[in-house]
């Protein structure tokens, strides 16, 4: 496809997604903005929910590494579900039970207003840097295919990408969010579902010789018991994906407001149990895509790995200007799915847990203010970017802030865990301490183990920053019950 196309391409796919926000934001008021005056249909959040959850980082990602892992991720995927479960049953029930906008009040009620702006804190950071990540591999793979045979900076793409999203959700935020990832998520699975069927097709495969083929390849292992030092082991696997799914949905602004945009408790445990199985899925989908792609690329003598590999092949044409249109397509819906949400949400919880805006002002200055914050966490984002790009530019180092966004979510494991599961009270003034120190020592001990032991934690690390976490509020646990 020509850069020309490819952009005429993403402006009509934008002006669908402004017309949507166009036609959902009659109101513009924080109760639709940060709850969608909790009116939202199950159905469409459950379903909305799916492209929110699979960024652009596992579109690309996730086929890329069945060469090298095989189908070992969805050992993690099954670990979503009793992840989700505890989310239904356990999280969700606290959350209606108080009628939160943002889920970290609850940490206020609990133990202080330093644990609650601790929390709100280190989500904002994970948002941050996870979400900037996320654009950052998207918008270099815009960049290679569209802007730079325009000459267009990479900062003017990352500005734009960033303006469009703000466009579309300044007004009413999460109740058109609701509908925007439905119709993101709809082109997503379109464009995975075109892109096995035409690749099975070119492999000579359909009905059940598809489905032997990739049950009887070597590539389709799932469960792996030989070395429990490695990463890949099913304990280790399966377990963290349950505290993945927990701490990353269930403790997650971003995720959960969608859920709290539901009529009821009832109509949001409906969307958790049928998002669930729509996801793992749609998990297996893109695994078997990721075989088919390997299967394909080593027939063809063609040189692609990782993240290279669905690029590759879908902008190559190997398999028609359709499933290349779809790829761009399904590319941009899975990226500014999971953007679009962490704006809004970023917005939410600074303007709620930070800036308080709900205690200070009165409705109308409550609007002014969180319209500023929408457009400061925008630039935040742009920034981020930005920095990613021309500062770091280390794409290892860059991978690397990423992986600790992740261990950022630790101390919110830990701080939930202690709230729901003991009726212990803390210092309250000592929580950031205990916060902040738990990662290093998480970073601390993997280093140790990985060097000495050969013992890998893998996805395993968010179990241990949390448990130690935990260890530490123990330690500073007050007298009082």
């Amino acid at each position: 496809m020509e850069p020309l196309h490819i952009l005429l391409l993403i402006v009509g796919y934008f002006l669908i997604l402004i017309l949507i926000s166009f036609l959902t934001n009659k109101g513009g008021s924080n109760s639709d903005f940060f709850k969608a005056g909790k009116q939202s249909p199950w159905y469409l959040v459950a379903f909305g929910m799916i492209g929110a959850s699979l960024s652009g980082v596992t579109f690309i990602s996730v086929p890329g590494w069945v060469e090298a892992s095989k189908f070992s991720y969805f050992q993690v995927v099954l670990g979503y579900i009793v992840g989700y479960a505890v989310i239904g049953l356990v999280l969700l029930p606290l959350y209606y039970r108080l009628n939160l906008t943002s889920i970290y009040t609850y940490l206020e009620g609990r133990f202080g207003k330093a644990s609650y702006k601790t929390g709100a804190s280190f989500f904002l950071l994970s948002r941050i840097i996870g979400a900037s990540f996320r654009l950052y591999i998207v918008a270099i793979v815009m960049q290679n295919l569209i802007f730079d045979s325009m000459g267009i900076p990479f900062w003017v793409t990352v500005t734009i990408t960033i303006l469009l999203i703000w466009l579309y959700t300044f007004k009413s935020g999460i109740k058109t969010i609701v509908w925007t990832d439905s119709f993101q998520t709809l082109f997503m699975l379109t464009a995975v579902g075109v892109a096995v069927y035409y690749v099975s097709t070119d492999l000579g495969l359909s009905g059940s010789a598809l489905i032997n083929f990739v049950a009887e390849s070597d590539l389709s292992q799932i469960f792996f018991f030989d070395d429990w030092r490695s990463s890949d082991h099913f304990v280790k696997q399966f377990i963290s994906g349950a505290f993945i799914a927990i701490v990353m949905t269930g403790l997650d602004q971003d995720m959960m407001q969608k859920n709290l945009t539901c009529r009821n408790l009832k109509d949001a445990q409906k969307n958790m149990f049928w998002f669930t199985i729509v996801l793992t899925i749609v998990n297996f989908v893109f695994l078997t895509l990721g075989l088919l792609l390997t299967v394909y690329a080593q027939q063809n003598g063609i040189d692609a790995h990782k993240d290279e590999l669905f690029p590759t092949l879908a902008s190559q044409n190997e398999f028609g200007i359709g499933v290349a249109i779809l790829f761009i397509l399904g590319l941009i819906a899975a990226a500014y799915s999971s953007a679009d949400s962490a704006l809004t949400a970023l917005t939410t919880s600074f303007s709620i847990d930070i800036m308080e805006i709900e205690k200070k002002y009165d409705e109308k200055k409550q609007v002014t203010m969180r319209k500023r914050i929408h457009i400061l966490m925008s630039f935040v984002l742009i920034g981020v970017i930005v920095i990613f790009k021309y500062v770091i530019a280390d794409a290892s180092v860059i991978a690397k802030l990423f992986v600790f966004a992740g261990y950022t979510y630790g101390p919110l494991l830990g701080l939930y865990a202690y709230g729901l599961f003991t009726n212990w009270n803390v210092k309250d003034k000592w929580v950031p301490l205990v916060a902040i120190v738990t990662p290093f020592i998480g970073y601390f001990i993997s280093h140790l183990s990985t060097k000495f032991l050969n013992f890998e934690f893998g996805f395993f690390i968010l179990i241990l920053n949390g448990t130690l976490c935990f260890l530490g509020l123990i330690l500073i646990r007050s007298q009082k019950n």
